[in-house]
C-alpha cells in the first residue's frame, strides 16, 4: 500500500488533523477509511470505496482523475494520495502475478508524473504503511510484512553535503516522529518511538549548528512530546512503576536544563551535546520499556479462574458422559443441589467481597461458582450413586486414548508443535486410525471366533460374531490412510518456516497464468462438485431415500443440481472476469452478485425443508383383499402412555417390511387399505447427510476453487472413518448404545486436519479476507456483522461440518445392519471354545433397533455430545493454560495467544454445530414418533 504525501516546505504547517481549523488546507484522496478515522480534518477529500480486495483499479484510477489537477491548482498546502491497488493485488494474486507488474510499472509512472511537477519548496514523500508475505498477505510480524519503504524527494537538496548511503530498513515506531518532524507536523501525541535523529545532522538553517547539535534539537523535541504524554498517562493510570517514573522524569529534567544551557553558549561544546544526546535517547528507550512492561501485564486471578472454569466443565462432562447410560441415573437430584449450592455459595462470596470493599471479577466468581458446584455434585454421587461401583467403571477411557489425549494436551505447550500442528495432526490421526484396526484385530470383530485368543482392549464385549472380514477393514483403512495423504497436499505454510513451501492449489484459480492450466484445474473442481453430488445421490438411492415424495428429497433431486451449476458458474466468471469483453463486464458483474446469494438461498430452503418434512420413507397405499395377519399383537385401545408407544413402534417397522402391513381401514367402494413403508432404516442418517450436504455448498463458494477438493475429501473420509468405526461397534448386545472414544477422537482430530487442509492457519495474516466478498463485491457499506460472518464461516467450515455431522457416530453402525439379514445367533459349549449357530433370521431393523429403546437412545446422544465437547475441551484448556504460564515467551503473542483465540472460537462454532446436530436429530425423531402414533390411531380406527 503506498502513501504519496507532497507538501510545500515554504509555509508555516500545523498538525495535520487540527490543519482545518487553523486555516490550513490539507487535501486527500484515495482510501475511504480516512473519512471515518479523521472526519473534518480535510479542506477538500475524495473518497473512494477501499474495502473490496479483488478490486485493483477503482481506488487508483479516482486518484489519478483528480492529483495532478489539484496539484496544478496550488489550492493545498499538504496534499494525501493513498493507493490501494498494489495492495489489493497482492491479496487477490500474490507479488510474482503479472498483474502486480503492472500495478508496480503504474506507480513508477505515477512518481515519475510528480516529480516532473514538483516545485523547490515542495517535499515528496511515499511510503509504505506496511509490507507483504510471499502470497501477499499481511497483518503479522515477520520481517517481509513489518519492512516497508521510505522514499523522500525535493528538487532542493534536503542534506546538503551528506554521502549517499544504501536503503535501510527503519522501525515504524521511529519513522512516525521522524516524518512529522521532517514535514513540519508535531509528533503525535500518543507516540513514544524514537526520532531519527541522524537525519537531521545536516539541516541548514539560518543560522549554522553543529551536526550535534542538530541531532540534539531534534531529539529534545521529541523527549518533550513524550514526556507530556508520561505526564498525562500517569495522571489518568496508575499502571506505571513509580520508581522507573521518577527515574525518568529526573532523566528528562536533567538533560533538558543541560539542553537549554548549551544553546546559550553552543561553541567548543561537542562533548557536552553527545552527553545530551545519550541521556535524551536514554529517557526515550527507558519510557517505551516501562510502557511495554506494564501495558504487558497479565491478570494471575482472572487466568487460574478461567482455567478452573474451563477444567471443571471438562471434568464434568467427562463424568456425565459416562454416568448417564447407567441406570438408575438421575439428573435432577444430581444436578439441580449443587447448582443451587454453586449459585449460594457464589452470592455469599459476593457480599463478602462487597462488604469489605474488594473488587469483584465476574470471572473469579465464575470460577468460584464452578468449583463450587462441582463439589457438591462430586459428593452426592459418589455418596449416592458411585460408591457401589469401582472408578475404573465411572471413567473408563481406554488406555490408548487416554495416551492419545495426554499427548496432545501437552503438545500445545510446545510452540514448536503448535506451529507444526498441520504435519503433525494426519501422522496422530493416521496412527489413530492404525490402533483401531490393530483393535477390532484383537478384539475378533474382524476374524473367525474361533481365532479370538487375545484379551481385550478397550472395546466392550459383541454378543455376535465379526461383522466384517479383515480384508474390508483393511481396505477401508488403507483407503482413509490415503485420503489423509492428499488432502496433506493442501497445506500453507507457516510463517515461522521459511523453508517450507505452501500448496500452490489453495489459490484461487484467477491468480493462475496460462489458459490450459486454468481451464483443466476448473475441469477437476467441477468434477469435484458433480462427484460430491453424484456420491450423496448414490448413497440416498442405495438405501431408497431418494424415492420418498418428501419435499426434502425432491429439492435433493432437482435442487442439488442447480446448486453445483450456480457455483460451476460463479467459479467460471471469478477466475475469468478479469478477461472479459468490456461489453460483458457488467453482466459478468451482476452474475457475481447474484449467483453465490441463489445458491446459498436454495441452500437455505432445503434446509428448511428438511425440518419441515424430514421423514425420508416411502410410504404406498393399495387396496385388495385383507389377510389374516395383523399389524399388532393383541393389544386393546389406542396408546395411552410412552411406555405403550414404545412397546408398539417396533411391531409395526417389522411387519412394514412385509408384503401386508397391517388394515389400516375400510372404505365403503374400494375395499380394504394398507400401507407399506420403506428404509424407515436409515431416515436419521438419510436427513443428517441431506443436512451436512446443504450446507457444504455455502461454505464451498467462500473457498477457493480448488478447494473443493478438499471438500470432497472431507465427505469421502467421513464415510470411510464411519464404515470403520461401525465394524467394531457392537449393535446387538442388550443395554445402553455406547460411541467407543476412539470414534469421538478421530472426529475432533479429523476436523483440525481438515481445517489445515482448507488453507487456513491458527494466525491472523492467514485468515481469508476475500471471504467477505463472495456475493458482496461492491462491499458491505457500514455492516460489519455479514463480513464477520462470512470470514468466520470460511475459517470454521471444518469445525461446523464435523460438529454437525457428529450423531453419524452413533447412527451409523445401526445403518451398516442392512448388509443383507441379519440372523440371531446364540452361543454353544465353553468360553474356550466359542461355536455360534443362527437361531432364525430376522429382518434388519437399522436405525429403528434406536426406537426399541428410546431412553436409551436419548441418554446415548447426550454422552456423544459431553464426549465430543470433552476432547474439544481439552484442547482449549491446553491453549489456556500455555498461554498463561508462557505469558513471558518470546512467542507468547506470535503462537500461543493466537492459538488460544482460534481454539475458543472454534471450540464456540462447535458447540453450537453439536446443539444444532443434535436438535437435527431428534426433530427426525419426533416426526418419526409422530408419523408412527398416526399409524397406531388409524388401526385402531
Amino acid at each position: 500500500m503506498l502513501d504519496y504525501a507532497v507538501q510545500g516546505q515554504g509555509k508555516r504547517k500545523t498538525r495535520a488533523l487540527h490543519a482545518a481549523s487553523a486555516g490550513r488546507r490539507v487535501v486527500f484522496m484515495g482510501d475511504d477509511t480516512w473519512k471515518d478515522l479523521f472526519p473534518g480534518a480535510f479542506s477538500q477529500a475524495f473518497f473512494f470505496p477501499s474495502f473490496n480486495v479483488r478490486d485493483l483499479h477503482t481506488v487508483d484510477n479516482g486518484i489519478l482523475e483528480h492529483l495532478y489537477p489539484t496539484m496544478d491548482s496550488g489550492k493545498w498546502d499538504m496534499l494525501i494520495a493513498h493507493f490501494l491497488g498494489v495492495d489489493h493485488c497482492g491479496h487477490k494474486y500474490g507479488p510474482h502475478h503479472p498483474e502486480m507488474a503492472k500495478k508496480l510499472s503504474q506507480m513508477d509512472q505515477v512518481i515519475q508524473g510528480l516529480v516532473e511537477r514538483l516545485e523547490n519548496d515542495t517535499l515528496l514523500v511515499v511510503i509504505g504503511d506496511h509490507g507483504m508475505t510471499m502470497t501477499g498477505d499481511h497483518g503479522g510480524d515477520s520481517e517481509l510484512e513489518i519492512s516497508a519503504a521510505l522514499f523522500l524527494y525535493s528538487p532542493k537538496a534536503l542534506f546538503p553535503g551528506a554521502p549517499p548511503e544504501e536503503p535501510e530498513i527503519v522501525p515504524q515506531i521511529s519513522l512516525v516522529p521522524t516524518l512529522a518532524l521532517l514535514l513540519g507536523l508535531p509528533i503525535p501525541f500518543g507516540n513514544i518511538g524514537e526520532v531519527m535523529a541522524e537525519l537531521f545532522s545536516e539541516v541548514e538553517d539560518s543560522q549554522p549548528h553543529s551536526s550535534a547539535l542538530a541531532q540534539a534539537s531534534a531529539l529534545h523535541l521529541n523527549a518533550q512530546q513524550v514526556s507530556r504524554f508520561l505526564h498525562a498517562y500517569s495522571a489518568a493510570s496508575q499502571d506505571l512503576q513509580i520508581t522507573e517514573l521518577h527515574r525518568l522524569q529526573n532523566l528528562f529534567s536533567n538533560a533538558s536544563a543541560d539542553y537549554q544551557r548549551l544553546l546559550q553558549s553552543p561553541q567548543g561544546a561537542e562533548a557536552a551535546l553527545q552527553t545530551v544526546i545519550t541521556e535524551l535517547q536514554q529517557f526515550l528507550r527507558g519510557v517505551r520499556a516501562m510502557c511495554i512492561q506494564s501495558w504487558a501485564r497479565f491478570s494471575l486471578g482472572r487466568m487460574a479462574g478461567g482455567a478452573a472454569l474451563m477444567a471443571a466443565a471438562c471434568f464434568l462432562c467427562l463424568l456425565v458422559s459416562q454416568w448417564v447410560t447407567y441406570p438408575g441415573f438421575c439428573f435432577r437430584p444430581f444436578l439441580l443441589i449443587p447448582m443451587a449450592c454453586g449459585l449460594v455459595g457464589t452470592i455469599v462470596c459476593a457480599g463478602l467481597l462487597t462488604t469489605t470493599g474488594l473488587k469483584l471479577d465476574p470471572v473469579v466468581l465464575g470460577a468460584m461458582a464452578a468449583v463450587g458446584s462441582l463439589l457438591p455434585f462430586l459428593w452426592k454421587a459418589w455418596a449416592g450413586w458411585g460408591s457401589k461401583r469401582p472408578l475404573a467403571a465411572l471413567l473408563p477411557i481406554p488406555g490408548p486414548v487416554l495416551l492419545f489425549l495426554l499427548i496432545r494436551f501437552a503438545a500445545f505447550f510446545s510452540d514448536s508443535f503448535v506451529v507444526a500442528e498441520a504435519r503433525a495432526t494426519p501422522f496422530l490421526l493416521g496412527s489413530l486410525i492404525l490402533l483401531l484396526i490393530a483393535q477390532l484385530h484383537w478384539e475378533g470383530k474382524l476374524l473367525s471366533p474361533k481365532l479370538l485368543t487375545m484379551p481385550r482392549l478397550c472395546f466392550p464385549a459383541s454378543t455376535g460374531p465379526p461383522r466384517h472380514s479383515g480384508t474390508y477393514a483393511l481396505g477401508l483403512g488403507v483407503g482413509l490412510l490415503l485420503c489423509i495423504r492428499l488432502a496433506g497436499l493442501f497445506h500453507r505454510c507457516p510463517e515461522e518456516t521459511p523453508a517450507c513451501r505452501s500448496s500452490p492449489w489453495l489459490s484461487p484459480l484467477a491468480s493462475m497464468v496460462g489458459g490450459r492450466a486454468k481451464n483443466l484445474w476448473y475441469g477437476a473442481c467441477v468434477g469435484a462438485l458433480v462427484a460430491l453430488l453424484a456420491v450423496v445421490r448414490l448413497w440416498l438411492h442405495r438405501y431408497s431415500n431418494l424415492k420418498s415424495p418428501e419435499p426434502s428429497v425432491l429439492f435433493v433431486r432437482w435442487g442439488l443440481p442447480l446448486m453445483v451449476l450456480g457455483t460451476a458458474a460463479y467459479w467460471a466468471l471469478a477466475s475469468g472476469a478479469d478477461e472479459a469483453p468490456p461489453r460483458l463486464r457488467a453482466l459478468v458483474a451482476g452474475a457475481s452478485v447474484v449467483l453465490p446469494r441463489a445458491v446459498a438461498a436454495l441452500a437455505a430452503s432445503g434446509l428448511m425443508l428438511l425440518l419441515w418434512r424430514p421423514v425420508t420413507v416411502l410410504v404406498k397405499a393399495t387396496t385388495g383383499t385383507p389377510r389374516t395377519r395383523t399389524v399388532l399383537t393383541p393389544f386393546s385401545g389406542p396408546p395411552t402412555s410412552q411406555a405403550d408407544l414404545d412397546y408398539v413402534v417396533p411391531q409395526i417397522y417389522r411387519h412394514m417390511q412385509e408384503e401386508f402391513r397391517g388394515r389400516l381401514e375400510r372404505t365403503r367402494s374400494r375395499g380394504p387399505l394398507t400401507v407399506a413403508a420403506y428404509q424407515l432404516g436409515s431416515v436419521y442418517s438419510a436427513a443428517m447427510v441431506m443436512a451436512l450436504t446443504l450446507l457444504a455448498f455455502p461454505l464451498l463458494l467462500l473457498h477457493a476453487e480448488r478447494v473443493s477438493l478438499v471438500f470432497l475429501l472431507l465427505f469421502l473420509q467421513s464415510f470411510l472413518l464411519l464404515h470403520l468405526l461401525a465394524a467394531g461397534i457392537p449393535i446387538t448386545t442388550p443395554g445402553p448404545f455406547t460411541v467407543p472414544w476412539q470414534a469421538v477422537s478421530a472426529w475432533a482430530l479429523m476436523a483440525t486436519q481438515t481445517f489445515y487442509s482448507m488453507g487456513h492457519q491458527p494466525v491472523f495474516p492467514a485468515i481469508h479476507w476475500h471471504a467477505a466478498f463472495v456475493g458482496f463485491p461492491e462491499g458491505h457499506g457500514s455492516s460489519t456483522w455479514l463480513p464477520a460472518l462470512l470470514v468466520g464461516a470460511n475459517t470454521f467450515a471444518s469445525h461446523l461440518l464435523f460438529a454437525v455431522g457428529c450423531p453419524l457416530l452413533l447412527l451409523w453402525p445401526f445403518l451398516c445392519e442392512s448388509q443383507g439379514p441379519r440372523k440371531r445367533w446364540q452361543s454353544l459349549g465353553n468360553e474356550a471354545e466359542a461355536r455360534v449357530r443362527p437361531e432364525e433370521e430376522e429382518e434388519p431393523l437399522m436405525e429403528m433397533r434406536l426406537r426399541d429403546a428410546p431412553h436409551h437412545f436419548n441418554a446415548a446422544l447426550l454422552q456423544l455430545g459431553l464426549k465430543y465437547l470433552f476432547v474439544l475441551g481439552i484442547q482449549i484448556l491446553a491453549c489456556a493454560l500455555a498461554a498463561s504460564i508462557l505469558r513471558r515467551h518470546l512467542m507468547v503473542w506470535k503462537v500461543f495467544a493466537p492459538k488460544f483465540i482460534f481454539e475458543a472460537v472454534g471450540f464456540i462454532v462447535s458447540s453450537v454445530g453439536l446443539f444444532l446436530g443434535i436438535a437435527l436429530v431428534m426433530r427426525v425423531d419426533g416426526a418419526v414418533s409422530s408419523w408412527f402414533r398416526q399409524l397406531v390411531l388409524a388401526q385402531q380406527r
